[in-house]
């Protein structure tokens, strides 16, 4: 699995590419907390990369949803593969967190291009 942070504006960007699963959730979370220690209005996450998501990975998105909203912050998905799409719809988190086709969409929507 690989995870690239960046920032554009008072958005924090993280980008995975790979499995995300109970193997790489806790390097997931160091750079989840990382981009929340920032402060940042908005958190995404860009899970274009993913191709297989599994449970643990689900729940540690969920703790970053919870944490981002005690800072009064937001966190945003984007770019999910149709087997990662599936799986918020069968889950019902997508309903739980907001969702975007792109990045593009995605920061478009948070007001920033």
């Amino acid at each position: 699995m690989k995870i690239e942070t960046q920032q554009k504006s008072d958005v924090v960007i993280v980008r995975i590419e790979g499995r995300f699963d109970a193997f790489g959730v806790p390097e997931a979370e160091q750079h989840f907390q990382a981009a929340i220690d920032q402060q940042p209005r908005h958190l995404v996450i860009n899970l274009g990369g993913v191709n297989f998501i599994d449970s643990t990975a689900l729940a540690a998105l969920v703790r970053a949803l919870k944490r981002v909203r005690e800072h009064q912050s937001d966190l945003s998905l984007c770019n999910l593969q149709q087997a990662v799409q599936i799986i918020f719809e069968l889950t019902r988190l997508d309903k739980a967190f907001s969702l975007y086709a792109d990045e593009s969409a995605a920061l478009t929507a948070l007001g920033v291009a």
